[in-house]
């Protein structure tokens, strides 16, 4: 099905945003943390009747009204007046004290999190509620899927999923209370983190494929849409069979003079979806995935420093890295090790279709994110990317009716679509974000030739 194509293109954060630097949260002052904790801590503690044993049973007799009590007291509790909002209010009270870049900062922040904590506590709700509550919660939210069904659906379980994904967002961030609620008490983070044990990341072995010949790889980029139809190259090369294909690439631009001006590595997606336990080769596999949402270097990152030593990259050069669904994680996790332990000089981050909110980026990384409002897997992180002066996150409309088709880089056979569309209309933005941005890729997009070497990153055996 081929969707209306790239619209609706929005703007968040970077240079034309609210300049927010976040700090500690603690800056609030010690007193306003106290009492938005205890208003907090009330109505967490608050949640223990959802599961009062006298209210369980009364659901026997009367189970509609046990369905109305417990929504009624949820939304006491976690409603937009209710105690979790109410400590939410007073600790932006308490942030009006500070300054006003530390008001923007904790803003921002705190709506992040009053957001996953709503989803926390709707999902201890479900699981303090033991079995007969959790039937009746689960009758009421099927209720409401069942009405939106009835509005929206047509038969297409694909379609109806990639129109609202925001769907993932709330489901994981439930999972964390849920499991909480019942004894295991866990945050998504370590939920992250536990499924990445299950896969073992080992050791990175670069195989280098020489230089590329396509014209895709040997045209200098001149701007963001040529940035992304490279990355889109480079993901057709990436073979999960050992040894053939390249998964990475590293870009050295030139100038006039042959003097090289910049560095840009291209990091593709997954392209095994394997269980734990399951392929052990691939760098581009699931646990790669988890382990670089875990926050755990990886062994397509280790291959990426591996491919930039190859590659002879000194470590002041300028370094771009740019990345399509895991390869964008991957990128923007890379980009925070390299320039904190002062590897190398990444200046520049691309994502596109890639959950990178929770990864931090040091404030010289400038960052631009393509999402698709259609596309699932950057609701993956359950969280918007932060809005800071270095990371903007440009969000588009086009809906394609299949998961896939709004998670692809490009069309059929390389044709501009998607992310690589909507990356050549930011190549006339006006916005200042994407205008600063731009200004800012003259070592990557203003040279006269490029060589790309191409490597493919394994798991050794």
């Amino acid at each position: 099905m081929t969707g209306p194509g790239v619209t609706n293109l929005n703007v968040e954060g970077g240079a034309g945003g609210s300049d927010a630097v976040y700090e500690d949260l603690a800056a609030m002052g010690g007193l306003t943390d106290d009492v938005a904790g205890q208003t907090l801590t009330i109505a967490m503690t608050s949640h223990r009747y959802l599961a009062d044993a006298d209210v369980v049973a009364s659901g026997i007799l009367n189970p509609a009204g046990l369905v109305r009590f417990e929504g009624a007291l949820l939304g006491a509790l976690d409603g937009p007046s209710g105690l979790t909002a109410t400590s939410a209010a007073i600790g932006l009270r308490g942030l009006a004290l500070q300054a006003t870049n530390q008001a923007y900062q904790l803003t921002d922040d705190l709506n992040a999190q009053a957001l996953a904590a709503g989803r926390w506590l709707a999902g201890a709700a479900i699981g303090s509620t033991g079995l007969l509550g959790t039937a009746a919660a689960a009758g009421g939210t099927a209720a409401v899927i069942a009405a939106d069904v009835h509005l929206n659906y047509d038969g297409d379980w694909q379609r109806w999923l990639v129109e609202h994904p925001g769907m993932v967002d709330t489901l994981l961030g439930m999972t964390p209370g849920t499991l909480s609620a019942m004894g295991f008490p866990s945050t998504l983070g370590s939920l992250t983190g536990l499924i990445a044990e299950a896969y073992p990341d080992g050791d990175a072995q670069l195989l280098d494929k020489g230089l590329a010949t396509d014209p895709r790889a040997t045209t200098p980029p001149g701007g963001l849409g040529d940035l992304i139809d490279g990355l889109d190259f480079r993901n057709t090369q990436n073979s999960d069979v050992r040894g053939e294909g390249s998964n990475i690439d590293v870009k050295a631009v030139k100038d006039a003079n042959g003097n090289i001006t910049g560095y840009i590595v291209d990091v593709p997606g997954t392209n095994v979806w394997n269980l734990p336990g399951g392929d052990k080769g691939s760098a581009n596999d699931f646990g790669v995935n988890v382990d670089g949402m875990a926050g755990n270097e990886t062994v397509l990152q280790k291959g990426i420093d591996q491919a930039l030593q190859r590659a002879g990259v000194p470590a002041d050069a300028p370094v771009m890295l740019v990345g399509h669904s895991q390869g964008g994680i991957i990128a923007a996790r890379a980009a925070n090790d390299f320039v904190t332990n002062g590897q190398y000089n990444v200046t520049h981050v691309i994502t596109a279709g890639s959950p990178v909110g929770n990864i931090p980026v040091p404030d010289s990384v400038q960052v631009l994110s393509l999402e698709n409002n259609g596309d699932v897997v950057p609701h993956l992180d359950a969280r918007d990317n932060p809005a800071t002066d270095n990371r903007t996150t440009v969000t588009f409309d086009n809906q394609t009716g299949t998961a896939g088709g709004n998670h692809a880089i490009s069309g059929p056979g390389g044709q501009d679509a998607n992310y690589e569309a909507a990356a050549r209309q930011l190549d006339g933005s006006t916005d200042p974000s994407v205008v600063r941005f731009r200004d800012g890729l003259g070592n990557f997009t203003g040279g006269t030739s490029v060589d790309t070497h191409q490597y493919k990153v394994e798991r050794k055996q």
